[in-house]
């Protein structure tokens, strides 16, 4: 299964990110965590910082347009084949950028994609 990685993640059970955590997992994809503190969820480490990641197929973002910016060059780095911008991280810039650099993009809510069989 292709290996997603949720930016964002937190172990707060009423985060979004920590939601589509679960719902990765429970559709069978495997799954990278990066957070502000590290932590667990449903077997999951929170990893912090920029760590060395690799196959990411997807990038579902839980970060807010103000802090991505910081993030630009390790997530094009990552080379994965798409980013997903959740609801309140749509951010065009960021959007155009990894377009340019070849990487797909799309504004949707992953919960949404992986409850209707949308996610691929």
């Amino acid at each position: 299964m292709k290996k997603t990685l949720v930016l964002g993640a937190s172990e707060n059970p009423q985060r979004y990110a920590f939601l589509a955590m679960n719902s990765l997992k429970k559709h069978g994809h495997a799954v990278e965590a990066i957070g502000l503190r590290p932590g667990m969820v449903n077997g999951i480490p929170i990893q912090t910082g920029k760590p060395e990641l690799n196959d990411i197929d997807t990038v579902t973002l839980y970060v807010g347009p103000t802090r991505q910016p910081e993030m630009y060059n390790y997530i094009v780095g990552l080379k994965p084949r798409r980013v997903i911008f959740n609801p309140g991280t749509e951010n065009a810039e960021f959007e155009e950028l990894l377009n340019k650099s070849g990487i797909e993009t799309e504004e949707a809510c992953t919960l949404v994609l992986l409850n209707t069989g949308q996610f691929e």
